[in-house]
């Protein structure tokens, strides 16, 4: 079957799902088995696609002008590095909640097939010279992590082999926050790439996951130094032209992972004291041009924001009004990953994984 006849299909099959967010906007959307058979069609359309691929890699030499796949040969697909690193995440996490996925065994079999002790030296090798010692800061890194606790926490004998053979890169990674944070004298506010409130929550989740007590430590300062004495964040000046990320949610995200409860509550009072307004309202991202890989961006905020929002409104009651802004996030962007343009095909599907998780009940 073509693609984009199976991509029509599963279009119209999230249609009911659609309008169901819509007309209940305060319903806790969670994955299904049906749900997951169309996702993964995304992850698995791209993560071998080597073209068009955008390196973003500093060149030293000529020596540095090969394929993609020869330089990352696991992450070499998706248009990008970080991209096809939530590829795989994206697969991981379906294959674990669904292991009677409809093409589980396709999954499998990429898994197997890229995630090799070999391949895994390549990647660590481009890590180790250190003219890539900035490469995919911090974005990528955290995708990585999460990619590697997704499978240390992956039961499955297959999911344990991968872990294993993919922990020598996670601890390149590792190392790399370890460098770079105490020299991070302010934190990056921006809503994309290098924000550093995305990629320290990540790694904070890997640290968590590891029982790695030295990173859980250091994210822990370094945030707390960065954001502890922030307020009013002016979330009326959110989105920036092509956000995927909330500056100001991002960093909610954060510290109500590091923070004891008491503590944070007094902190996000301060922070966003709007969010306790049951009235409380906040526009979605709206995007003009689907084929614009900049402004598609907005489809990516939607989901972000929908995943801090669910967190936020699970763990505190004073904020449960907040999953119905969450569920008119998502509702509003997740026709689009269906039937859309690789620019967005390739890395959206994901977000909206995490966004659908993170409102389980």
């Amino acid at each position: 079957m073509k693609l984009s006849t199976l991509l029509s299909m599963v279009f119209v099959a999230t249609l009911s799902f659609t309008s169901q967010a819509n007309n209940t906007a305060a319903t806790h959307h969670s994955l299904t088995l049906a749900e997951a058979n169309k996702l993964v069609t995304l992850p698995l359309h791209c993560v071998e696609t080597p073209y068009p691929y955008k390196t973003g890699t500093v060149l030293g030499s000529a020596a540095d002008l090969q394929e993609p796949s020869v330089v990352h040969p696991i992450f070499y697909g998706c248009f990008d590095w970080h991209s096809a690193v939530h590829g795989y995440w994206s697969m991981v996490t379906l294959l674990k909640q669904f292991p009677e996925l409809a093409q589980a065994e396709d999954v499998k079999t990429i898994l197997k097939r890229h995630i090799t002790a070999e391949k895994v030296a390549q990647e660590v090798a481009f890590f180790s010279k250190d003219i890539n010692a900035s490469f995919e800061r911090t974005y990528g890194w955290a995708w990585l992590l999460k990619l590697s606790a997704e499978l240390h926490s992956w039961p499955d004998p297959l999911g344990q082999q991968l872990a294993k053979n993919l922990q020598p890169l996670a601890d390149v990674i590792v190392s790399r926050y370890e460098n770079f944070l105490p020299r991070l004298v302010y934190p990056v506010r921006v809503g994309e790439h290098t924000n550093t409130a995305f990629g320290l929550s990540f790694a904070y989740d890997y640290a968590l996951t590891l029982q790695h007590t030295a990173l859980q430590q250091l994210i822990s300062e370094r945030a707390k130094s960065y954001y502890l004495d922030d307020a009013n964040c002016p979330i009326t000046w959110e989105p920036s032209g092509y956000d995927f990320l909330s500056p100001c949610l991002e960093e909610i995200g954060l510290m109500q992972r590091i923070l004891p409860a008491g503590q944070f509550l007094r902190w996000v009072n301060r922070f966003m004291p709007q969010l306790a307004n049951k009235n409380y309202k906040l526009a979605v991202g709206q995007v003009s041009d689907r084929s614009d890989g900049k402004l598609v961006h907005l489809d990516g905020l939607n989901f972000s924001r929908a995943w801090n929002l669910s967190v936020l409104a699970k763990q505190y009651p004073r904020y449960a009004h907040l999953q119905a802004i969450a569920d008119q996030h998502v509702a509003h962007s997740y026709p689009n990953l269906i039937g859309d343009s690789y620019e967005g095909g390739h890395w959206l599907g994901s977000f909206a994984i995490h966004a659908l998780n993170s409102a389980k009940p």
